[in-house]
């Protein structure tokens, strides 16, 4: 059976190496990243970076679940791509004690036996004294392979040990796809590639390729890089990933620590939009891309930053613009959505931790396999 992967970001080039480690036929087609995103006119992904974080610990037993299974995977796709991706330099979460978020998350911990520390109070300061959380707070420090990867490197692994497989990579833009009863038919602008089944991992992108909306609602996102000097990015060695919430604030803003990045320098990332800005079109999509972020969302993430690191010795801020795309349910889409189209999309803000997982499902999906997650997954029509 022939297998097209629309789409070539995590998801999909997870998906990728998991069919062709099982020896199917695998096409991806999909676009690398741009060269100029401020000058890029076609389609656009959110992996164009060196930063996410990666941990057990969720406050919903399902993300907690997937991210764990691709957590144990980490190795395997470093040693069967030859590329590093991921960074075991601890992840926290961290609220009021008592409130919801908090013992959201150490329910979680709870059910799933997540190896973890609870600090409170004077040891929470004693052990990470770059943070000044207020009184009364809660973090729960995890170890076991949480802290952060490198988006880019996972998307560049996938793809080499997919390829090592078998996979055929087609580095186009699919514009389109048509069914008939032999296959499917997936267009780009450069011409037609056929297959028995598709899987669409296309992001932001996935309603205007399905045959059936997945009824996504795709926000603008800004992030906010926090240059830092050799010696600052020393100071902050221990310093682990932090998802976090401020007493008496919805927000739940999400800190990397220090990482190099392909220019050079070294940023602390930190993200959490103000307001939810939603892109309708691919024209939108494509826009807000090019547009390098919203400047007036990048000061308050610098105001955030100094109320949370008050001492950070900053050199300067720059910032980058991407996507995030959610479902209804709030849980990735992995269904079919007709005789020979299928989908794996929709990573709600939480999807590149687990993505070799979200894959992994997708394939299962397209080889006729059963997998109890799948339950979860499933398409609603609203």
């Amino acid at each position: 059976m022939k297998i097209a992967i629309v789409g070539c970001g995590l998801i999909g080039a997870a998906a990728a190496r998991h069919l062709a480690k099982a020896e199917h036929q695998v096409l991806v087609i999909g676009p690398g990243e741009p060269e100029d995103k401020r000058r890029h006119q076609d389609v656009f992904a959110s992996h164009y970076d060196e930063g996410r974080i990666t941990r057990r610990l969720a406050t919903d037993a399902f993300w907690s679940d997937v991210s764990s299974a691709a957590i144990d995977r980490y190795a395997q796709i470093e040693a069967e791509s030859g590329i590093p991706f991921h960074t075991p330099c601890g992840a926290m979460m961290s609220g009021k004690t008592g409130a919801a978020f908090t013992e959201a998350a150490r329910a979680t911990r709870t059910a799933r036996r997540i190896r973890s520390e609870a600090l409170t109070d004077d040891v929470l300061a004693d052990r990470l004294p770059f943070f000044d959380f207020p009184p009364d707070f809660t973090g729960f420090l995890e170890g076991d392979g949480a802290g952060h990867i490198s988006p880019r490197a996972l998307v560049t692994a996938q793809i080499t040990a997919a390829r090592r497989y078998g996979a055929v990579i087609v580095p186009q833009a699919a514009m389109g796809l048509s069914e008939h009863a032999s296959g499917v038919t997936i267009h780009t602008a450069q011409g037609s590639h056929d297959a028995d089944i598709a899987l669409l991992c296309t992001g932001a992108m996935t309603d205007h390729l399905a045959p059936r909306a997945l009824h996504q609602q795709v926000y603008a996102r800004t992030v906010a890089l926090f240059e830092v000097d050799p010696p600052e990015a020393a100071r902050l060695s221990a310093m682990p990933t932090l998802v976090y919430r401020w007493p008496g604030d919805s927000a739940e803003p999400y800190l990397l620590p220090p990482i190099r990045y392909p220019n050079g320098k070294t940023y602390l990332k930190l993200g959490d939009d103000p307001v939810d800005v939603e892109l309708h079109t691919p024209a939108d999509i494509a826009d807000w891309f090019r547009s390098g972020g919203n400047a007036a969302v990048r000061d308050h993430l610098a105001a955030r930053l100094r109320q949370l690191m008050p001492d950070l010795a900053i050199q300067a801020v720059k910032m980058d613009a991407c996507v995030t795309t959610f479902t209804p349910s709030g849980r990735p889409v992995i269904d079919w959505l007709s005789p020979r189209v299928a989908a794996a999309s929709g990573g709600n803000g939480a999807g590149a931790k687990c993505s070799d997982e979200l894959g992994r499902l997708g394939a299962v999906l397209c080889t006729g396999g059963n997998d109890p997650q799948l339950s979860h997954t499933t398409w609603t029509d609203i």
